[in-house]
């Protein structure tokens, strides 16, 4: 007996099934398209226990007629295509003609159309591929497919479903796609009996999008008139660059009204966005792009989901450029005035041509063999304490730089009221440091160099720096801030050299900790009014998932109405302002981690979002009395090498290299 053999049937079934349905997301998807194919133009989605138990699609398209349901079920059974050259040229959703017996093959399935071409419908019941019953029916004009039981007969399938709200999260996210692709039709979903999504015909796209995703959302779009270049036609809409998400789930990609995911034009889009938006982030997209049939193959992947254009580069371009001179016409930058270009500058190997250093006069540590000196061959000196007035010093091919002089008054107390905007700052008075009581001698100096060289050696500072030499965290805790640079960064003197801290990742590190330890006895800060968000549909689905860990970390949040959100608390020390986006920064770390996260994931992604919002930010002036705070705290946390997103919290320059970058070893 020879050893190939023609597989039956059901096993046939089942191999295309795991091809075309991968989830229940998978069944509504190839149903949607038949339904969209058979011209209707009403489509209802009832789903139970996130499609696990039950799926219901019902439309009122054209209907089938008794002998064509019976033929729909026989694999490669299509009305689609008729010659092999169809292939090139597909027009239509589906065309396969392996998706009803795929997914009559791994549940309970139950049929009943009527085209109105016969005065009765047909019933047809088929259970694991096999048909039981088939029967004549009083039905109205349409097609309604029920699905019971996804994969029960094959549980190998059936345990890789993700959980209720994962699998529900995916038919959400494709129903809305789908009725973004067709403002002319009506679409409703459905889960356990409550209404998710239901919108109605528009005659105008904008007034779709505004259906789905409410009018803050469509306020920071910018809408792309259509366009065409060499038989291809754009349009749609895309955000402003200021609206930066965190994964691609905002990206809405259609060819010829057929949803996909293709690299090509991703690329394009990101491309557009090039100098306008961090590489990490995303914008909002919602693109179109329609061409003759035969210009793109959509038969490169069994669940039909990605295509390959015959002239890709064409297209590449076209997205890229009609996109990037939209964004560039839309004025993505601020309007706000910018300051006089500078003059030419001879070349410089200094990272900044121009800068402002506030520093205070506190003692270095002892072991700190140098005193801190402005030395220039140009420079006024001034005897410290005698007058407030910045000394000018002039460095060869660096613009004039502006330096309080080491000695003169510190400046005042902070009395802005940034204490108040977190409570996270220590209540005591601010004490002024004492002048010194003489100012440091200079030495003569003939000539400065035209270039100040730097070390090679600073940057990010090693993990294993901290393991090695400060295992107990000294070193950390020795530091004395100087000042600020750029009111964004911690100038700090230790016994191994200059240290520089970002002052913002290093408050986020503090309170990232702060609110994992106190997980469930958060303070709260209770809103005069609750705060009402909207919502889209896989948004709302997400907030249920995640509503016990927003409310652990301090939020007093719960559904307000259909697609709605009210915040009634925020963790203290949010400001108003944040509380918006954290909420919504959250539901993309969810939806973002639909397929691999865990419950640890998501709690670490709100305690990350809650603590960068909360912390103070760059561009913002701290007295000393907050700079040593926030040293200290940093120096008791568990890990103050980075910050929750990995970013690094401090720059160091050693000693030796500081001697070595003045020739002095």
């Amino acid at each position: 007996m020879g050893r190939i053999r023609i597989l039956p049937d059901a096993i046939a079934n089942k191999i295309a099934a795991g091809e075309v349905v991968e989830r229940p997301a998978s069944v509504v998807k190839e149903l949607l398209e038949n339904s969209l194919d058979a011209g209707a133009t009403e489509v209802r989605v009832d789903i139970e226990h996130g499609g696990r138990r039950l799926i219901r699609i019902v439309d009122n398209g054209h209907g089938m007629m008794r002998d064509d349901a019976l033929l729909a079920f026989e694999r490669h059974a299509t009305s689609k295509l008729r010659q092999v050259e169809d292939l090139f040229s597909v027009s239509t959703l589906g065309f396969r003609g392996e998706a009803l017996p795929s997914i009559a093959s791994v549940s309970r399935l139950d049929l009943d159309t009527h085209s109105r071409e016969e005065t009765t419908g047909t019933h047809i019941e088929i259970a694991g591929g096999k048909m039981v019953r088939c029967d004549e029916a009083a039905l109205a004009p349409g097609t309604t497919i029920t699905v019971r039981d996804l994969f029960y007969n094959v549980p190998a399938r059936r345990k890789f479903l993700r959980t209720e709200p994962t699998e529900l999260a995916h038919i959400a996210s494709l129903v809305t796609h789908y009725s973004l692709a067709h403002p002319d039709k009506t679409f409703e979903l459905n889960h356990n009996g409550g209404r998710l999504l239901f919108v109605t015909p528009v005659t105008a796209f904008r007034d779709r999008v505004f259906q789905v995703f409410g009018s803050e959302t469509l306020a920071d779009l910018v809408e792309v008139p259509a366009a065409e270049k060499e038989g291809f036609r754009l349009y749609g809409f895309v955000s402003q660059p200021q609206v930066q998400k965190m994964n691609r789930n905002s990206v809405y990609l259609f060819v010829n009204g057929r949803l996909i995911r293709d690299k090509l034009l991703v690329h394009a889009l990101h491309a557009a966005y090039h100098n306008l938006m961090p590489p990490a982030c995303y914008p909002f997209a919602l693109l179109f792009v329609d061409c003759a049939p035969e210009e793109v193959d959509v038969n490169v992947h069994p669940a039909k989901t990605e295509v390959r254009f015959h002239r890709g580069s064409i297209v590449h371009d076209f997205v890229r450029d009609h996109l990037r001179a939209l964004l560039m016409d839309a004025r993505p930058v601020s309007s706000l005035p910018l300051p006089p270009a500078p003059g030419p500058q001879p070349a410089t190997d200094l990272p900044m041509s121009e800068f402002s250093m506030q520093l205070q006069s506190v003692p270095l540590p002892p072991s700190v063999a140098m005193q801190p000196r402005l030395l220039s061959p140009d420079l006024n000196w001034t005897p410290p304490g005698t007058s407030p007035e910045m000394t000018r010093m002039v460095i060869p091919g660096v613009q004039d730089i502006d330096l309080p002089v080491v000695g003169v008054s510190p400046v005042p107390p902070d009395t802005s009221g940034h204490t108040a905007r977190s409570p996270h700052w220590p209540a005591s008075p601010i004490p002024t440091p004492p002048p010194p009581s003489a100012a440091p001698a200079l030495p003569p100096v003939s000539a400065a160099p035209a270039r100040l060289p730097m070390p090679d050696t600073h940057g990010p500072l090693p993990m294993g720096a901290w393991a090695d030499e400060a295992a107990s965290l000294e070193i950390l805790r020795d530091l004395r801030p100087l000042g600020q640079l750029h009111e964004s960064f911690i100038i700090a003197a230790g016994r191994d050299g200059l240290w520089i801290i970002d002052q913002h990742v290093a408050h986020e590190r503090i309170l990232f900790e702060q609110v994992l330890r106190r997980r469930g006895q958060a303070e709260r800060q209770q809103l005069l009014l609750p705060m009402i968000i909207p919502l889209t549909v896989g948004q709302q689905i997400e907030f249920a998932r995640i509503a016990d860990e927003l409310a652990a970390v301090g939020f007093d949040a719960e559904p307000f109405g259909q697609r709605t959100l009210a915040i009634k608390a925020a963790p203290a020390g949010l400001g108003t302002g944040e509380i918006e986006r954290v909420i919504f920064e959250i539901l993309e770390i969810a939806e973002g981690e639909l397929r691999r996260a865990s419950v640890e994931d998501i709690r670490r992604g709100v305690a990350a979002s809650v603590a960068c919002r909360a912390a103070i930010k760059i561009n913002m002036p701290l007295d000393m009395t907050k700079m040593e705070w926030l040293l200290r705290e940093l120096a008791n946390t568990e890990f103050p090498t980075s910050c929750p997103h990995g970013r690094p919290i401090a720059l160091r320059y050693s000693l030796r290299d500081i001697l070595k970058g003045f020739h002095r070893i």
